[in-house]
C-alpha cells in the first residue's frame, strides 16, 4: 500500500510540493510498481506536469540567470548571477520534479496492469522518460539511469556516465536514450484499445501522430548535443530522423505542456513570475534587452514588460541599489502565459529549424531534404518564433525586408553558427536550460561573463553539482565534481 500511496500522493499534489520544498516526499529509487491497479489516464498528466516543472521551474531560473535572459536581484537568482552554485542547490529538482516525480510517474505507465493494452501510453511514457532523464543528465553529468526506479533491488543506484546513457552500454545493460525513444516510437505504432483523450494528453490532446513528431524531434536535438562529441553518431541519428520525415514541422505540432488557469494548477513560470512571493527576485536582464535592440527584433516589446514606458533592467551581477519593483521590467504574458495556463514549451518548431540549420552546417554526413538549406532553415526557424510570439505576418516580412544582414546567414561557417545560436536563444525565451546546453557546446551567445562573478573560477558554470542528500545516501555520488568540470558531450 505505501508505494500506491505514493503514486496518488503524486497525482494529488504535484503540481503544488514543487514550489513548496517538502523533505520526505518521494525516495529517489522508490519503486512505482505496484500490484494495485493505477489508471494510467491519470498518470499521464501528472508525468506531463513533472517534465514540464523539471524544465520551467527552478533549473530553469538558474539557466535563465547564467544566460542573461534575466537579473537575479534577490534570492537564488541572485546567487546565481555570480555563478554562486553548490550542493545545496535543487534538492527539490532532483528527488521531486525529476526522479520521485515524472520519471517515477512515467515508469508507473510502462509497467501498468493496462501497459498491454495502452501502447500509445507505454510510448508517450518511453518518450518522455527519455527527456526527462536527459534533463537529469545534461544538468548534472554522469547520473543514475539504468538502476534507478528499481526501489529496494537497487537501493543505491550505480551512476551511470553520460556517455553511456547516450551511446548505451550492452554489457552494463544500459539503454541507450535513443533506444528508447526509438521503443515509444514503436510504441506508438502498435495497437491500442487504451489510448489518451483530450483529458489525459495535456500536450497534443490524444493525438498519437504529434507524439510520434516529438519524439523524433527529440532525437533531433539530443543527436545536436553530442554532435561535438560523436559527429558520426549524431550524423547517422539525424540522417535516420530525415528519413522517416515524421518530426515537428509547424507551431502546432510544438511539444508543449498546458496547464490550469486557476492558483494552484498553473505553469510554474508563471507562478513565480507572477505570484509567487519570490516573484521580485528576478527581473530582465540588460543584456538580453541589448541583444535584441541590436538586432531590431520585434519580439523585444513582446516578451519584456516596460511598467515606466522604458526597459528598466541591469547588468548581470551588478549589486548596486536597484529600481522599485513596480518599475522593473520582467517576463510579460508572452513568455510566462496568461493566466498561467502556459504552455510550457518544451520542443518547438522553430526549436527544430534551427536544429536542422546548425547540423547541416556542422556536423559532417547530415543530408538534408531536397530544397532544404541552413540558409531556409535559418529563415524557417525566426519566422516561426515570431509567428509564435504574436508577430504579424505583415511585420515578419517587413522584418525580413528591412533587416537582411540579420536573417541571412554570412561569414565563416563558425560564423553562421553562431547566427544560428543567437536567434535559436531569442526563440528560446524562457526556457533557460536550453540556452545553457546551447552555450556550452557552442560558446553563444558570447556575452561577457557577469560582473563580481566568483564561482569556482568566475565563469558560467559548466554543470550542477550533486545535491547534498544524494552525496550522503549514495556513496556512488562521491567524488563531487566540481561546477567547472565539463559534462562529456561538452568539449570545448
Amino acid at each position: 500500500m505505501k508505494k500506491i500511496k505514493l503514486i496518488y500522493k503524486t497525482l494529488i499534489l504535484l503540481p503544488f510540493v514543487f514550489l513548496m520544498g517538502c523533505d520526505d516526499y518521494l525516495d529517489v529509487n522508490e519503486s512505482p510498481n505496484s500490484p494495485e491497479k493505477v489508471p494510467v489516464s491519470l498518470l499521464l498528466p501528472s508525468g506531463l506536469v513533472g517534465s514540464a516543472f523539471s524544465n520551467a521551474n527552478e533549473l530553469n531560473r538558474f539557466g535563465s540567470t547564467v544566460m542573461d535572459y534575466l537579473y537575479g536581484a534577490a534570492g537564488s537568482p541572485a546567487a546565481w548571477d555570480i555563478y554562486n552554485t553548490d550542493g545545496a542547490n535543487f534538492g527539490n529538482q532532483w528527488r521531486f520534479e525529476i526522479y520521485g516525480g515524472a520519471l517515477t510517474i512515467y515508469e508507473s505507465i510502462i509497467n501498468s496492469p493496462d501497459a498491454e493494452n495502452a501502447k500509445s501510453y507505454v510510448g508517450i511514457a518511453k518518450i518522455m522518460k527519455a527527456y526527462t532523464f536527459a534533463i537529469a543528465t545534461d544538468t548534472w553529468g554522469d547520473v543514475p539511469y539504468s538502476q534507478a526506479l528499481k526501489g529496494s533491488a537497487f537501493p543505491q543506484p550505480r551512476i551511470d556516465t553520460q556517455e553511456s546513457i547516450y551511446k548505451g552500454d550492452t554489457g552494463l545493460g544500459i539503454q541507450s536514450i535513443f533506444d528508447l525513444i526509438r521503443e515509444g516510437i514503436s510504441n506508438l505504432g502498435e495497437t491500442s484499445s487504451i489510448n489518451p483523450t483530450a483529458a489525459s494528453d495535456v500536450v497534443y490532446g490524444g493525438v498519437i501522430a504529434n507524439w510520434k513528431k516529438a519524439g523524433y524531434t527529440l532525437m533531433l536535438k539530443l543527436a545536436l548535443q553530442i554532435s561535438d562529441k560523436e559527429p558520426t553518431l549524431a550524423a547517422s541519428i539525424i540522417n535516420e530522423v530525415l528519413a522517416a520525415d515524421d518530426y515537428i514541422k509547424t507551431n502546432a505540432q510544438n511539444l508543449s505542456v498546458n496547464f490550469g488557469g486557476s492558483v494552484g494548477s498553473q505553469s510554474p513560470i508563471y507562478t513565480y513570475n507572477n505570484v509567487s512571493l519570490f516573484q521580485n527576485d528576478i527581473m530582465a536582464s540588460t543584456g538580453y534587452v541589448n541583444l535584441l535592440t541590436s538586432l531590431n527584433d520585434p519580439r523585444l516589446n513582446l516578451f519584456i514588460t516596460k511598467p515606466t514606458g522604458s526597459f528598466v533592467t541591469y547588468e548581470n551581477g551588478f549589486t548596486g541599489t536597484l529600481a522599485p519593483v513596480a518599475n522593473r521590467s520582467k517576463w510579460s504574458s508572452v513568455v510566462t502565459g496568461a493566466s498561467g495556463v502556459g504552455p510550457v514549451k518544451l520542443i518547438t518548431n522553430a526549436q527544430r529549424a534551427f536544429i536542422l540549420a546548425e547540423a547541416a552546417l556542422a556536423v559532417p554526413g547530415v543530408t538534408l531534404p531536397a530544397g532544404q538549406t541552413s540558409q531556409t532553415l535559418f529563415e524557417e526557424g525566426i519566422r516561426a518564433s515570431m509567428a509564435l510570439s504574436g508577430v504579424s505576418a505583415t511585420d515578419i516580412t517587413t522584418y525580413f525586408t528591412n533587416n537582411p544582414s540579420v536573417v541571412t546567414l554570412a561569414g565563416t561557417t563558425e560564423e553562421q553558427i553562431k547566427q544560428i545560436i543567437v536567434q535559436k536563444y531569442i526563440a528560446g525565451t524562457g526556457n533557460g536550460l536550453e540556452a545553457w546546453n546551447d552555450y556550452r557546446r557552442t560558446g553563444y551567445p558570447d556575452f561577457p561573463e557577469h560582473l563580481n562573478a566568483v564561482g569556482i573560477d568566475g565563469k558560467r558554470p559548466k554543470r550542477a553539482q550533486y545535491i547534498n542528500e544524494e552525496v550522503q545516501r549514495n556513496p556512488s555520488f562521491t567524488p563531487v565534481v566540481a561546477p567547472n568540470i565539463n559534462v562529456w558531450w561538452d568539449v570545448d
